[in-house]
């Protein structure tokens, strides 16, 4: 089945989390410190830097009150952009999904409100799997029927989890920033750009290895997360390479936006040129399901009709995934 991507865009918060911002937390942690195990500069939040400061979230069950956008305000912005470059209407929109991490409301979902905020009236749900969320809206995409899909279906991926941090919690706290991508995608009308080679997989054994639980803050088993992240990106992009690679073409690589220090890993591991490797966890920290297709949109003017973009994600559940966006194919 064909499978065209028409339009991303994205949207962060203005107020930043800097490595100074966390050293004057005093949780024990530096900008060496920091440097060195993540490589990450600076995060966007949705909360006020002052609410951080004083209650350092501790009670994060004020965080959705202090917060300073809900989902459906980071999503309208994401979408609003993805339109543009798709160059239709909001009216054009059959279809409204979304997922992420964290989720504004148990009930409805997400994705309801979003529409609501552009004034979609159309079928809206959310496909949640943590980091993958995006991945995996486009593999069950991917599966449907093209004559049972409308012309245009609008995927969102908000996430805001700076609110599910606690601040006394350095290991946490260093990694998460919020943001949110949308996409505007097609079985049915054709774009420069092909959405190729999507798969996704879990290993739910891992389902414990990270979480976001009911009325207490994210937690993570670090070290066995990483190394599971590494390990799945290797094989993944791998077989990217080995499926689609031509000559003439460039395969550029777009990872899960986790830390800097495992996506360098990955390089290493698979020869990628620093020239092919594209992130923005250094300015925005892990922004969870928003994070790879971020970067993607943030370069959209400059990716040419030659490039190759094997985006890949991992995350809790434990899930891996992945598609491949053939840029230069006829509008």
């Amino acid at each position: 089945m064909s499978f065209y991507l028409h339009g991303l865009g994205h949207f962060h918060p203005e107020n930043e989390i800097t490595n100074q911002f966390l050293a004057e937390l005093d949780i024990g942690t530096n900008e060496e410190w920091i440097a060195e195990r993540v490589g990450i500069r600076s995060r966007r939040t949705v909360l006020p830097l002052d609410y951080i400061r004083e209650t350092k979230n501790v009670d994060h069950r004020h965080a959705l009150e202090a917060a300073l956008y809900r989902h459906a305000d980071t999503g309208k912005r994401a979408a609003v952009m993805a339109l543009e470059r798709a160059g239709i209407e909001a009216s054009d929109i059959g279809m409204v999904i979304a997922g992420g991490c964290y989720p504004d409301n148990m009930s409805p979902a997400d994705a309801c409100e979003i529409a609501a905020a552009l004034e979609i009236e159309a079928p809206a749900c959310d496909l949640n799997s943590a980091c993958t969320s995006f991945h995996v809206a486009l593999d069950m995409l991917s599966m449907m029927r093209p004559e049972a899909l409308p012309e245009y279906v609008l995927l969102v991926t908000p996430e805001s989890l700076t609110t599910a941090v606690d601040y006394t919690d350095r290991a946490g706290a260093v990694l998460w920033g919020d943001g949110t991508t949308a996409a505007v995608v097609s079985t049915k009308v054709p774009s420069r750009i092909e959405i190729i080679g999507n798969s996704f997989r879990s290993s739910p054994a891992g389902w414990n290895k990270v979480v976001v639980p009911h009325f207490q803050h994210f937690w993570q088993e670090g070290r066995t997360v990483q190394m599971f992240a590494i390990k799945k990106t290797i094989a993944i992009f791998r077989h990217l390479q080995e499926t689609f690679a031509s000559a003439g073409r460039t395969l550029n690589f777009v990872g899960h936006q986790a830390n800097l220090k495992m996506l360098e890993a990955v390089c290493a591991r698979c020869d990628i040129d620093e020239a092919r490797h594209h992130h923005n966890v250094i300015d925005f920290g892990n922004t969870g399901a928003a994070g790879a297709p971020s970067v993607v949109s943030m370069r959209w003017d400059e990716w040419g009709d030659t490039d190759d973009v094997a985006v890949i994600g991992v995350g809790s559940g434990l899930t891996w995934s992945a598609h491949l966006l053939r840029f230069g194919g006829a509008a």
